[in-house]
């Protein structure tokens, strides 16, 4: 089949006139569910940007795979598009960010509570205690990475405590990606 281009022809208003091929890689394991902590690596035309996350819901007894988050970041849905509406209260529109990589370590616990003989009530008792854990170690993420002097885009807010053995591991796993997160004291 050929195609010919008439006179007066336009592409579509917004469309690219130049496509490419582009590659995403990703490891089998981000599809497992569980509870995770995350970093966002933007490279935006303000400079580096990074964004910290967990997995585990606040309001249902789920904890879902970095994966599935990634997706509902970079997407138009409001209730989960942070890391999107974050960019643009920054004046930076993400699709013209030049990479944008995602560092996922987990799952640090497993998805609890998922029987189906259990009530929601009795899931969201056992569920809840694992959230304000990961609640606890993503501020101390973000927090570190602040201290480091690197440029997160949010903030988290917890008042639970971090588990000391649970953070060391955190801490070790992102500074092979973020070397000042290894010189601030734990």
């Amino acid at each position: 089949m050929s195609t010919q281009t008439l006179p007066g022809d336009q592409p579509p208003i917004g469309a690219t006139t130049t496509a490419s091929l582009h590659r995403l890689m990703l490891p089998g394991q981000m599809l497992q569910r569980g509870f995770w902590l995350y970093v966002w690596r933007v490279q935006t035309t303000k400079g580096e940007r990074l964004y910290v996350g967990r997995t585990g819901d606040s309001s249902s007894p789920h904890a879902t795979a970095p994966y599935t988050r990634m997706g509902q970041h970079l997407g138009f849905s409001k209730a989960a598009n942070s890391l999107r509406r974050l960019l643009t209260e920054a004046g930076v529109q993400p699709e013209t960010c030049g990479q944008f990589d995602l560092f996922s370590y987990g799952p640090i616990f497993p998805e609890i509570g998922m029987t189906k003989d259990q009530l929601r009530a009795d899931r969201m008792l056992l569920h809840t205690p694992v959230r304000d854990q990961m609640a606890a170690l993503e501020k101390k993420l973000r927090d570190a990475l602040v201290a480091a002097g690197y440029p997160v885009l949010n903030v988290v807010h917890s008042k639970k405590q971090f588990d000391a053995a649970h953070w060391k591991a955190v801490r070790t796993a992102f500074a092979e990606h973020f070397p000042s997160l290894g010189r601030i004291d734990p």
